[in-house]
Parts: structure tokens; sequence; C-alpha cells
């Protein structure tokens, strides 16, 4: 069983300006909780427990959302109000929360690699929180993720087919089908120009990696924009051994941008809501 997933949340969230100047995009709420709620909830589902957070300066509001706020939970005891804070109390309790720093903005595979004394010599999840996910058959996608690791107990990418003109705003993975949705990965690229892949199968903010992908991301040089690039550590570790990419059951939003967050709250309201 993985025990510990990691969240990358250092980001500074720019499309969200000027609301992310002092709130972390991880806070923007979907109805009545933010969206780093919906993460560490999809990883409990899937049996995590050790929440694991890789974040930046002002990112604070992330750690105070985990703890105890004494003074509000004091003003609501014995209220009406008081149950609204249940959801968020029993992770408290279920989890455990840790958090360390990516000094600088060098990319996911950069920050990825910064949670590594977080993580520990395990494999472990990687959910990005601004990639909201759900499925209503009520098997989240790290839990798909799991099953499939399993069984071949490699690095796994969740992907998901796009439009052939989006290629360019995702890493795109080919490989050899050897199930239904699940394949063995065998070139792995950061937003290439559509003339550059036939491939439309991009990879979304899921991700089961072995502690090896740490040997992997110390020997990989900035890439694409200057950054450290997870594609480019995965790709090396799918030519020295094995990285598979499972087409995920669910619904995804992309909540880093405007338009998918307005997607999302506007289905999450109905889902909860319906015609009130």
């Amino acid at each position: 069983m993985i025990q510990t997933c990691l969240f990358p949340a250092a980001g500074y969230g720019t499309r969200f300006l000027p609301a992310t100047k002092s709130l972390p995009k991880e806070m923007l709420p979907i109805l009545t909780k933010p969206l780093i709620h919906y993460g560490v909830d999809e990883a409990l589902e899937a049996g995590m427990s050790n929440m694991a957070f890789v974040t930046g300066r002002g990112k604070r509001a992330l750690e105070d959302y985990f703890d105890i706020s004494y003074e509000l939970e004091h003003q609501i005891s014995g209220s009406s109000k008081e149950s609204l804070l249940s959801e968020i109390r029993n992770l408290m309790q279920k989890c455990t929360f840790s958090f360390t720093r990516q000094k600088t903005m060098k990319g996911l595979g950069d920050a990825i690699n910064k949670g590594r004394t977080l993580v520990g010599d395990e494999a472990f999840g990687v959910i990005l929180a601004d990639d909201l996910c759900i499925n209503e058959d009520g098997v989240g996608v790290m839990s798909q993720l799991l099953e499939v690791y399993e069984k071949y107990r490699c690095s796994i990418v969740a992907v998901m087919e796009v439009d052939k003109e989006d290629v360019s705003k995702y890493g795109i993975v080919e490989g050899k089908y050897i199930e239904d949705n699940l394949l063995i990965v065998n070139d792995m690229v950061e937003k290439p120009n559509s003339n550059e892949t036939n491939s439309n199968l991009a990879i979304i903010g899921r991700y089961i990696l072995t502690p090896n992908i740490f040997h992997f991301l110390d020997k990989t040089k900035p890439g694409k924009n200057g950054e450290i690039q997870i594609t480019d550590a995965l790709l090396k570790e799918a030519k020295d051994g094995m990285v598979m990419a499972y087409k995920f059951k669910g619904k995804r939003f992309d909540c880093g941008s405007i338009k998918g967050f307005v997607e999302a709250t506007k289905y999450f309201y109905e889902l909860q809501y319906g015609n009130e």
C-alpha cells in the first residue's frame, strides 16, 4: 500500500490575479471546499494518509487550513455552524501533513524533487490540486492508478484524449496498448507543436512515481521554458525500465484556468443542489 501523496503547490497562479496575490490558487473554493481539500479527499480514498506539500512563499494558508483554528472553533462551538467543519476535522484526524518549500520556481520536476525528504524511499502518489477530477462511478483517479500500480509496480501517469490543436498545452505520451486504457510509454514530450507528435494523449495532474524517479530528476537538465520537466525524467525512466500511461475514468476540470474553474463550480453545484 502506498502511504504518501505529494502535492506540488508552489506555483504563483498568475491566471487568477489579483486574487492569488495573497491567496494560494489551491485554496480557491469550489462551492465551500478549496481545491486542495478535494485533492486530499482523493488521496485518502486511495488509502494514502501521509499528505506531503511542496509550497512556496505566500502559501501559509495551506498549512493553516489543515490546522486547528482555536478562535473560530470557539466562536461557533455548540452552534449549527459547527457541523460545517466536520469534513476538515475528519481529514485532520485521519491524515498527517508535512510541508517543505520550493524556493525558486523551476518547474514541476524540481518541485517533486524537493519533496523527496517528505516521501522517503517508497513509491508515492502525486496530485496537482488545480486538476480537479471526479468519477461519478465512485472510484477516484488516484485509486484507479493504485490498482494499476499494484499489478505492474512501475511509475504511472494518468492521461486523457485532447483535441489535436490542444496538444501544445500538455505533456503528451505515445506508447503501445497492453490492456484497454493502459499502455507502455515509449515516448513523452512536454507541450509539443501539433506537427511534432501523432498522439493526443495528454498527461493530467495524477501520477504514481517509484522512488528511482529522483535518480532521473537529478540527471534532468532544464528543458521547456528553462524548467525541470517531470516528463523528461519520466521518459528517461521509460527508456531505462518501464512507465505506463492509464486513460482514467471520470471527468477532469482544469481549475488552473478561469474557464475550467467556472465549469467545475457549475458542475459541483448541480451535482450537490440539483435544480434547487
